[in-house]
């Protein structure tokens, strides 16, 4: 059995949802999602439960970029990021998919290009409403990115940036468990004017209360009221950050590292509820 590529993916986490914004915002985070391309099966085969990887097969395909010379190609999929939790699990892996063809065919591609055929794939399988262009540009490159999903990705980056003093920041990700409360596009544009203090926010570069904005009106669309008191409640124990990610139901907190005492804090306060805790970083560099 040999190993024709390898690829790897990050996750991220939530600046501006598209559906309700109309562009699409996400800060790259330290989790990943890293994968092998193979010639013979895999003792585990991936979880993929909307044919995503078969989908950038095509969609590689489908822009004229060539496959292995091998008789079979199989996948074997590693991953630190919770699926279907608002964190970006499906650009991830779409990236490392792609970065893994790309090993194994000697292919180079710009990171928009990568961009693309992962936004493309993530449309064809139904994984998304708008290709999540933000989320996979998180996947790609550090920091955060506002663009405009309606547009290639060479085009379709309007702003970006880093996380201002980004190491002085610890990310707490509560787990929630899978996603019960669908998206549906309309309630999202319903609840336009809330997703527009979002933008506002970013426009004067204030990416926290961005996230925090945009995590209430994710709230209202999907009527997660759960979720909304939730982050109520981990705000009042000294989050800088509480907020819904994406489509939910991952809840995101950003803490200073300084304060030990409040991470302990919310850490005590969680543990009742049975969710599980992920504990990450911004991701501020290729590495």
């Amino acid at each position: 059995m040999a190993v024709l590529g390898r690829g790897e993916g990050h996750g991220g986490i939530s600046i501006l949802h598209a559906l309700g914004a109309g562009y699409g915002a996400t800060a790259s985070i330290s989790l990943s999602t890293r994968v092998q391309l193979r010639d013979s099966p895999v003792k585990k085969e991936p979880k993929d439960t909307h044919g995503l990887i078969p989908a950038v097969v095509e969609t590689w395909t489908g822009a004229g970029h060539p496959l292995p010379d091998s008789e079979e190609l199989h996948w074997a999929v590693r991953s630190d990021i919770p699926i279907g939790r608002g964190l970006k699990s499906s650009a991830a892996l779409s990236v490392a998919c792609i970065r893994a063809l790309c090993d194994a065919t000697e292919t180079e591609l710009e990171n928009y290009q990568i961009v693309d055929i992962a936004a493309d794939a993530q449309l064809a399988c139904a994984c998304s409403f708008t290709g999540s262009v933000d989320d996979s540009w998180s996947a790609v490159e550090p920091g955060w990115k506002v663009v405009d999903p309606n547009v290639p990705a060479a085009e379709g980056v309007l702003m970006e940036g880093q996380i201002e003093e980004s190491q002085d920041w610890t990310i707490l990700i509560l787990d929630r468990g899978p996603r019960i409360i669908e998206p549906e596009p309309e309630r999202f544009q319903m609840h336009a004017s809330q997703f527009q203090q979002a933008i506002t926010a970013v426009e004067q570069e204030k990416i926290f209360n961005a996230m925090i904005q945009n995590g209430r009106a994710v709230a209202a669309a999907l009527g997660d009221a759960p979720g909304r008191k939730a982050c109520g409640d981990m705000s009042i124990l000294g989050c800088r950050v509480s907020t819904i990610s994406g489509s939910g139901p991952a809840i995101v907190l950003i803490l200073p590292v300084a304060q030990q005492s409040s991470i302990r804090r919310v850490k005590q306060t969680i543990e009742p509820r049975d969710w599980e805790l992920i504990e990450t970083t911004f991701r501020t560099s290729e590495a």
